[in-house]
């Protein structure tokens, strides 16, 4: 069976998460972050997500659900960050906590003199939020 595959151009460095519920993250995403969902394959199994990819803020993100059948086992990781700078945070951030997300780090003014802010979502996955404060 050939798939028609929209083909999206990327570049630079584009994460790629492996999760439990990759089509409830991209919702969640698209409902937080404003993502819009480019790409979805579903697996064989017609219950999870092979690959979807996302764009978020003028950049990407892949993710697809887990398949422990091909060594692809999930674990929740605390090890990475996932990062967002954008002009108003505190609209990105309420947007972001209306839809589920949980603050692990009020937005705040920090020594580097960006304002930042830290959210877990659903699935386990950390995001920071940051905008630059414009010199007076």
């Amino acid at each position: 069976m050939t798939m028609d595959i929209p083909h999206v151009k990327l570049t630079g460095v584009v994460p790629y998460i492996n999760l439990e519920g990759a089509g409830a993250a991209s919702a969640f995403y698209q409902k937080a972050f404003g993502a819009e969902e480019l790409v979805r394959l579903p697996a064989q199994d017609g219950k999870r997500v092979m690959h979807c990819c996302l764009k978020i803020n003028s950049g990407h993100l892949m993710i697809s659900d887990c398949f422990p059948e091909h060594g692809i086992t999930y674990q929740r990781s605390g090890s990475y960050t996932m990062h967002l700078q954008v002009s108003d945070i505190d609209a990105a951030f309420q947007r972001a906590v209306d839809a589920g997300a949980e603050v692990t780090l009020p937005v705040q003014l920090m020594f580097w003199g960006d304002r930042y802010g830290q959210l877990r979502d659903p699935f386990g996955v950390t995001w920071s939020l940051g905008q630059t404060v414009d010199a007076a």
